[in-house]
């Protein structure tokens, strides 16, 4: 019988008492990306977390996605006031005036990214020419690429995409690979 490694050790930041936030560490965070549905997604929800801990926007994931018609950009970028209204009375996602009429700027400025240059995900990993950043798990919050990214993303009509919101999404997408050199999951993600 073989033995299995049993992985155990993980960032720190991943609480171990929320199985969610264990999943995603295990499963999500830090792994290249490509769904393009997935890196809408994720754009929207980092920027929704600003000024909130990832955990409680995590936990609300599933109801985000009922929201925001499974974060399908050209219905968002047609929601109304009344659509917004029903939003802000939503008590399954983070009831923000800003951050849901961001949603709804960054549906409409995906879809004029994506005419110009394709698709996100083109867009983002042209960046890093295809490849994940390696760091080594060092606490680091905003870089000159984040800052870059940030910069093209504002001017491109994209709300809540601030240089500290941006490296955590590049992180989340797993554009940069900073599993703790002690994580176990460290090897795995890349």
């Amino acid at each position: 019988m073989q033995n299995k490694l049993v992985k155990t050790k993980r960032c720190a930041w991943a609480n171990s008492a929320n199985p969610l936030y264990l999943d995603y560490h295990d499963n999500e965070w830090g792994r290249p990306c490509h769904d393009e549905n997935r890196l809408f997604e994720m754009l929207n929800l980092e920027g929704a977390q600003a000024g909130l801990s990832w955990e409680t926007v995590l936990n609300k994931r599933a109801s985000y996605r009922i929201a925001f018609d499974d974060w399908d950009a050209k219905k968002i970028a047609q929601y109304d006031a009344d659509k917004v209204a029903e939003l802000l009375a939503n008590p399954g996602i983070v009831r923000n005036r800003l951050k849901v009429a961001a949603t709804i700027s960054n549906a409409k400025a995906y879809l004029q990214l994506c005419e110009e240059v394709g698709s996100l995900d083109a867009y983002l990993w042209a960046y890093v020419d295809g490849k994940p950043i390696l760091n080594h798990g060092e606490r680091i919050v905003t870089t000159p690429l984040s800052d870059r990214i940030s910069k093209d993303l504002r001017q491109r009509g994209f709300k809540f995409v601030g240089s500290t919101i941006i490296y955590a999404y590049m992180q989340a997408i797993g554009m940069v690979h900073d599993h703790a050199a002690d994580c176990d999951w460290r090897q795995s993600a890349v």
